[in-house]
């Protein structure tokens, strides 16, 4: 297990942004409501239902001035000043990773040419507000057109992806090295060093998309990305380097067999992996892999981190990971991390051209009481979470960045979700026989599914 570093070691921000969904048709004034799957476009009107300037609680996306207005607030934004109160204040950032989801969910009427708009567009805002930062992006679900289609490498020709990997390199070519830039182009995902002695793993989980039609054909590694990351890992731990993994879909959400292959490398370089890093529910949660053996001892997780989007009724957010740093002996592991949000009530009702204040929801460890966050801390938060309701009621707020639904979350409904904390594998029952109380496993997925925003 990770030890905590000793006193005085160096410790790095990172920064974490995933789901933008930029939706450039998007109208402050416009419907809120309306009968399409994305709503807050069309023509202006005043009045309740109206869109807010800065984002609206519905099934809407965010303006890009949203965006910017997040993105010019941080420590190393080119708009904002570490500690004027209007960003986190704590200094800047080592590294930022960004795992996709760029383009609105209008996703009926996109063209290839939007989604590389999209692409172009958000890649050049980040690189103009975040200047000489390094950013790791990875391939989310929405890039593509149609929605989730990403054939296995080896369909060539206009029906494969060349299309997107080829814009993405050379969007990205700044931030990636060639190695890296080389594998994006063939598969949509890579690998680089982020700093001394920390190796990144960026994957492309439309590999193991249940949405992913493709798949169809070979659902077990259609791309050899999973025989080309125990490469990866193998020659990390051989060279003595941790790795970071970051990707978009959770491994719970992916396909069985490619999901339960996953756990099992997962568990084998749990020594080499120092952490885990996903985005796609648009929701503030984390998947549990544990010891094959017994299932019970916790040997990493999964971080899922929420959205910048409100879609559906939330508000726009972000996160800052602290890890260890680099020095001789690190486990680059994550030591704490922040969660900041917009709340839209307060940004929407204040006068025209006021900055909108971002701000701190919560750290980790204050919140829950966690003397770490390593595996085996959020292994006791969930069964802590069992008893202690205040704690539960807690998670489910800070679950949906402050702004959770009206209607609550108990009985069969916070079974279903502590049984999704416990999950790092896709349909596996035998990882939430030990809470209580034990639900049928279809009834627990019936739930989940209900639950799933994107």
């Amino acid at each position: 297990p990770p030890a905590p570093p000793p006193p005085g070691a160096p410790t790095a921000r990172i920064l974490f942004l995933t789901d933008l969904h930029w939706d450039r048709q998007y109208v402050p004034g416009g419907a809120a409501a309306c009968p399409d799957p994305l709503c807050c476009r069309g023509a202006p009107h005043r009045g309740p239902g109206a869109a807010g300037f800065w984002g609206t609680y519905s099934k809407c996306d965010l303006p890009l001035h949203t965006i910017d207005a997040l993105l010019a607030q941080l420590p190393n934004g080119t708009g904002g000043t570490p500690g004027n109160g209007t960003g986190n204040g704590t200094g800047g950032f080592a590294a930022a990773y960004w795992t996709g989801d760029i383009p609105a969910h209008d996703v009926w009427q996109q063209s290839r040419g939007d989604q590389l708009r999209a692409l172009r567009t958000v890649t050049a805002l980040l690189r103009a507000r975040l200047g000489g930062l390094r950013v790791f992006p990875a391939v989310g679900n929405h890039e593509a057109t149609p929605v989730n289609a990403f054939p296995p490498p080896y369909v060539r020709g206009n029906r494969s992806a060349a299309w997107l990997y080829d814009a993405m390199a050379e969007a990205w070519q700044g931030w990636l090295p060639p190695g890296a830039l080389r594998t994006l182009r063939a598969g949509g995902f890579y690998t680089a060093q982020v700093w001394p002695g920390l190796r990144l793993v960026s994957l492309n989980m439309n590999f193991c998309s249940q949405a992913n039609f493709w798949l169809l054909i070979n659902a077990t590694d259609p791309a050899g990305q999973l025989q080309w990351l125990m490469g990866v890992l193998a020659d990390a731990e051989r060279d003595g380097e941790k790795v970071h993994i970051i990707g978009h879909i959770p491994p719970a959400h992916c396909l069985r067999s490619w999901s339960w292959n996953y756990y099992r490398i997962v568990s084998r370089f749990e020594g080499t992996i120092a952490a885990q890093f996903f985005g796609h529910t648009h929701l503030d949660e984390f998947e549990l892999f544990y010891d094959e053996e017994t299932l019970s001892r916790p040997v990493s997780i999964a971080f899922v981190a929420p959205s910048v989007t409100t879609y559906i009724n939330l508000n726009p957010g972000y996160r800052v990971y602290e890890v260890a740093g680099s020095y001789p002996g690190s486990s680059h592991a994550v030591l704490d991390h922040e969660t900041f949000i917009l709340n839209l009530t307060e940004a929407n009702a204040a006068p025209p051209g006021t900055a909108p204040r971002w701000q701190r929801l919560y750290g980790a460890r204050e919140a829950y009481g966690l003397p770490t966050v390593f595996p085996a801390d959020w292994d006791r938060l969930v069964r802590r979470m069992q008893d202690e309701e205040p704690l539960f009621q807690l998670f489910w707020f800070h679950l949906h960045k402050g702004h959770p639904p009206r209607e609550p979350c108990s009985g069969p409904c916070k079974a279903a979700l502590l049984c999704a904390l416990r999950s790092g594998r896709a349909a596996d029952p035998a990882l939430c026989r030990p809470l209580r109380p034990a639900l049928p496993f279809p009834l627990i997925q019936q739930l989940w599914h209900q639950r799933r925003l994107c």
